[in-house]
């Protein structure tokens, strides 16, 4: 894609044979990114989607792709239609799904298309706990997440709740990916500390793209 030059200013942060970080390799895109997820959200509103139990779920989220992610009183799931607009999700931007296929490539997961994107806004002390990707249909492919924003602490476990728990801190434009024995690994973020990004401001926008089916 015009504009992506792949691995340049980056670096490759492992956190095993099937798992690493791509240091700062989002960092040429960050101001069509973030355009992007703006236009997304004109469409279909972040949110905080509520729980089985009856709780919110603290991080705002909104979906683009064939698929979104979503969360009520039924449960987790995959569905073609925003249950807030009644309407399809946005349409999967080029530059995401261009975005997820090269990074996936360059650690080694090749061909990688994804069609769900679930787009995360974290604010001061608003984190996510420790869970696992296993509501899509086939864990084959891998996971593509970007961060982009305040500096934020990623928390990769193991396929147990008990097994130890690695932390690395991501920076704006850097790009997790994992998957193979690793796609079930439980993961997570804690809560942003405060800080100012002169793009994003005192927030962290991720986006994370599977193949949900």
């Amino acid at each position: 894609m015009k504009g992506m030059k792949v691995l340049k200013n980056s670096n490759v942060d492992k956190f095993s044979d099937h798992s690493l970080i791509l240091r700062h390799y989002a960092n040429d895109l960050d101001s069509q990114l973030l355009n992007t997820v703006n236009h997304v959200a004109e469409q279909s509103a972040f949110r905080n989607m509520q729980t089985r139990s009856g709780g919110f779920i603290r991080a705002a989220m909104t979906n683009c792709g064939k698929y979104g992610w979503i969360s009520d009183k039924s449960g987790y799931r995959y569905d073609k239609t925003d249950p807030k607009t009644n309407k399809s999700w946005p349409e999967m931007p080029e530059v995401f799904k261009t975005l997820a296929k090269r990074a996936a490539n360059d650690a080694g997961y090749n061909n990688f298309e994804s069609n769900a994107c679930l787009i995360n806004r974290y604010t001061e002390k608003i984190g996510m706990s420790l869970h696992q990707d296993k509501d899509e249909n086939d864990f084959t492919h891998p996971i593509v997440s970007v961060s982009l924003g305040v500096s934020i602490i990623f928390l990769f476990g193991g396929l147990t709740r008990k097994e130890k728990v690695i932390t690395k801190e991501l920076k704006h434009g850097d790009v997790v990916v994992w998957g193979g024995p690793d796609r079930l690994r439980f993961h997570g973020v804690r809560p942003l500390k405060r800080g100012v990004h002169p793009l994003v401001g005192a927030a962290r926008i991720n986006l994370t793209l599977r193949r949900a089916s």
